[in-house]
């Protein structure tokens, strides 16, 4: 991607993301608020998702082994210590490796005045420390912001070895920790939520969800919901060991019977005794009518629910998702199960309880509130022009 001849510009800002949708879509809203001020924006990462998700926009591809497969050849039934140590051995730091070529190509000839960072793309505060550029960290989840490794200080040392490690590669002498910036980091989810308070470089602006490609299938459009409407979603970075709950979930749906109108998302569809399972659906646009969620704890698929007032019942796998868990059980807005154990039986009496007690849908919309005050993509945008000026 060649700049030459662009308009002019208040500012320009480079996003650098991981291949990760999830990741991907909460960064195409502040985007889009920033081109409305009048700035410029690229990208770096792969352009097919950023594409998928944002649709013609200016990117710098990168194409190697990490950022065309994202995390699909990760091992399955990882926990604790050795889902950490794959991620950061095997994925975070090798992504680094294999982008920073590109995002310093793009820092040539972009010429940034920020760079937008995800927390998992660490190349992009890599080449901005390197290069002397202010970069903004995007948290597209709490978890590495509760100091989860306070209790675990060999680990946390064991990371900073590893970042040390890359910058040395990179020729960066120095710098703080790549996954914070120490002027910046917006957080897609709110004060409320995630029990933490707004201090130092944190500024919680709430999900954001504008900015991305429509999804919209006409189906769901004309959908009559005559009952209350479940939806099960597990996301599509656990398909790979989602089949047993699922499976209960579908038999919980079906023992549910007329009491409610459920829609199962699951890899390779079908049918199960009037129960409608799909193999994608659009989220969005289901919340829009849904009362009950039942899903994994993603960070995003929990905030986009509680952005539309919907309850939830979460079955947390790996990763940042029992955290996550236990943010919505602490705001009352939900239940948590235990993935690997629970029945139909436990996802029916979770569902109905849910659906039942009112203080459940109360603390949804509460917690729906505090995501609307935050500020969403504006309110970031708004704090990166801040910054901006202030350099």
């Amino acid at each position: 991607m060649r700049t030459t001849g662009r308009r002019a510009a208040m500012s320009r800002h480079l996003f650098v993301v991981p291949p990760l949708i999830g990741h991907i879509g909460p960064a195409v809203g502040v985007a889009a608020a920033l081109r409305e001020r009048g700035d410029e924006v690229a990208w770096v990462g792969s352009a097919e998702l950023i594409r998928r998700v944002a649709g013609p926009v200016g990117c710098y591809p990168v194409t190697g082994p990490l950022t065309r497969n994202g995390a699909a050849n990760r091992p399955t039934g990882l926990r604790g210590f050795a889902a950490l140590r794959f991620l950061w051995e095997n994925f975070l730091v090798p992504l680094a490796d294999e982008m920073a070529e590109t995002v310093q190509d793009a820092v040539a000839d972009f010429r940034p005045d920020v760079i937008f960072a995800d927390q998992q793309a660490l190349a992009g505060a890599l080449v901005a420390t390197r290069a002397g550029i202010p970069w903004v960290t995007s948290a597209t989840t709490t978890s590495e912001l509760t100091d989860s490794l306070a209790a675990m200080p060999k680990v946390a040392a064991w990371i900073g070895e590893l970042q040390a490690g890359l910058k040395r590669r990179h020729g960066v002498d120095g710098g703080g920790d790549l996954r914070f910036s120490p002027e910046l980091v917006v957080v897609f989810s709110s004060v409320e939520f995630s029990g933490m308070s707004e201090e130092g470089p944190l500024r919680f602006v709430g999900p954001v969800v504008d900015g991305r490609m429509p999804s919209i299938d006409p189906r769901w459009s004309t959908y009559d919901i005559t009952r209350p409407l479940v939806v099960v979603t597990l996301g599509t970075a656990s398909a790979e060991i989602a089949d047993r709950f699922l499976g209960e979930a579908v038999r919980a749906m079906v023992a549910l019977g007329d009491e409610v109108q459920p829609i199962v998302v699951r890899p390779g569809g079908g049918s199960a005794d009037g129960v409608d399972v799909v193999e994608s659906a659009p989220l969005l646009q289901l919340l829009e009518k849904a009362s009950v969620v039942v899903c994994h704890a993603g960070h995003n698929t929990v905030c986009e629910s509680l952005s539309y007032g919907v309850p939830l019942v979460v079955a947390p796998i790996r990763d940042d998702q029992p955290i996550i868990a236990r943010q919505v059980v602490d705001a009352g807005a939900g239940i948590r199960l235990r993935f690997g154990r629970s029945t139909a039986n436990d996802v029916m009496a979770a569902v109905r309880e849910v659906l039942g007690v009112e203080k459940y849908r109360l603390n949804a919309d509460r917690i729906r509130q505090s995501f609307a005050k935050a500020g969403g993509a504006e309110r970031a945008a708004a704090e990166i022009a801040t910054l901006t000026r202030a350099r």
